[in-house]
């Protein structure tokens, strides 16, 4: 049977472009079956992060695989060199990115304190309507948010409309948060809350409509509860206390978002006014591990500000009406 040269050195382009692979491996995070003997010593907490973290080796291993097969389609060996080039530097990236998402899930759990996430949910234990002072949702009411961007001033106006929608037996408030750049819409969302008794607010899921040039784009961010794994969250906390950690919902690797309170009394100024007695939040994500957010929650209002920590990016409250 007589071989192909050009696949011979493809071939040899490949072993040497997999040399990266190792080093990406040897990142901390490791191989995905290194470190199955210890599994069985961590919580299930850790266990999780453990079992998320292979899943994404997996399939970050499978992508760049699919890179390797279009690479031997090119017949200029240039074009070959500069496709397992590319592929390997995605690959290592990848496992890089997950590695770091394995940390900030393993600081998470230790936050939390471990354990199954699996929040008992009662319908009999939630309240009709929302009244936390920190996240009071009055049917009808409508606040705007502005953000300046590069591309112009983004408006969000969040309307907590008279529907409901029930999830795990649970009846909750529909809110939807517009996004737009001038003219253009950017997102339309569904958010689903509830209160219990105790006075916590619950976050039940989102459907998120994505758009572009006018056209619905995806629905990527939108989970719900009870479905797919999906469980709530509590988004505010009814006696919030510094230092607190929790979870704002959970459905893994698509939405893991958590806050921990980092402060009380403080004042804030946005176009809207001088707002004082406010709560302050630093909200995060596993997913996003060098993204985090503080916010602001005035009482007797609700959210009043977003301030980026990185960026200094500010959404702030304009109105409402």
């Amino acid at each position: 049977m007589r071989t192909n040269k050009p696949f011979h050195w493809l071939l040899t382009l490949l072993a040497g472009a997999t040399l990266l692979v190792p080093s990406a491996l040897a990142l901390r995070g490791g191989d995905d079956d290194d470190d199955d003997d210890d599994d069985d010593e961590l919580d299930i907490c850790e266990q999780t992060a453990s079992v998320l973290r292979k899943a994404a080796q997996h399939e970050a291993r499978d992508d760049s695989w699919i890179g390797f097969a279009n690479c031997l389609n090119f017949t200029r060996r240039s074009d070959a060199v500069a496709c397992l080039r590319e592929n390997a530097r995605a690959l290592a990236e990848a496992l890089q990115l997950l590695a770091d998402q394995f940390d900030a899930r393993l600081e998470l759990c230790e936050d939390l304190g471990g354990g199954r996430y699996d929040p008992r949910i009662d319908p009999r234990d939630f309240v009709k309507g929302v009244t936390n002072p920190f996240f009071p949702l009055v049917p009808g009411t409508t606040k705007v948010f502005e953000k300046t961007t590069d591309e112009g001033t983004e408006r969000v106006e969040v309307t907590v409309t008279s529907d409901t929608k029930t999830l795990l037996g649970v009846e909750c408030m529909v809110v939807r948060d517009v996004v737009s750049i001038g003219n253009e819409l950017i997102e339309d969302t569904e958010d689903y809350f509830a209160q219990d008794r105790s006075g916590n607010v619950w976050y039940f899921g989102e459907l998120v409509m994505n758009f572009e040039d006018g056209e619905l784009r995806d629905l990527g961010g939108s989970w719900r509860a009870g479905e797919d794994g999906a469980k709530p969250g509590i988004v505010m906390k009814a006696r919030p206390a510094a230092r607190n950690v929790y979870r704002q919902e959970f459905l893994a690797n698509e939405a893991e978002d958590a806050a921990s309170v980092t402060g009380l009394g403080r004042t804030v100024r946005v176009p809207f006014g001088v707002l004082n007695g406010c709560l302050e939040t630093l909200d995060f994500t596993p997913l996003e591990p060098d993204h985090f957010e503080a916010k602001f929650y005035a009482p007797g209002i609700g959210l009043a500000l977003e301030v980026n920590t990185e960026s200094g990016e500010r959404v702030e409250l304009v109105g409402i009406f």
